[in-house]
């Protein structure tokens, strides 16, 4: 089979958005779809971001609406809310994995980190308290590494 084959065979088995959301149980509208498409493509965005990504694809659309949106497709499961400590809420797309996050002190960038066992929960309890945990979420702090570089460089120019 050639290359372009097996991608246009791949792209047949991918859902489309539209199928994505009818799967969820939710309705499809085009506010909706953008919003996936634009969580999805980017970065641990905040809810801004995501605002001015939908706009771009369908021009105006409330930020009551996107507020809407982002908690009907997180409580579908189709996208993830991450909340790190002190910071604004973020989405992302990559679900239905074990992975945890870095954030930057500095800059607050947030990077996603495997775990390092690769199944849910990856952590164990010393005690569950009866409960049937099935995720443990873990957040590490730091610097990014640009964020590291412009801290020695600035401690080398006051030394």
């Amino acid at each position: 089979m050639t290359e372009p084959q097996a991608e246009s065979q791949a792209e047949a088995q991918t859902p489309s958005t539209a199928e994505e959301l009818r799967g969820a149980g939710l309705r499809v509208t085009a506010a909706r779809a953008a919003l996936l498409v634009t969580v999805r493509e980017g970065d641990h965005l905040g809810v801004e971001a995501i605002a001015a990504g939908v706009r771009e694809r369908v021009g105006h659309i409330s930020l009551q609406a996107v507020y809407d949106a982002l908690d009907a497709l997180t409580a579908a499961g189709l996208i993830r809310r991450i909340e790190p400590a002190g910071s604004p809420a973020r989405f992302e797309g990559r679900i239905g994995d074990n992975h945890h996050h870095i954030v930057c002190r500095s800059c607050g960038t947030v990077t996603d980190v495997d775990c390092a066992v690769g199944e849910a929960p990856c952590l164990t309890a010393s005690d569950d308290h009866g409960y049937a945990i099935d995720e443990a979420e873990v957040v590490y702090w730091g610097l990014c590494p640009a964020c590291s570089t412009s801290s020695t460089n600035a401690a080398s120019r006051t030394s």
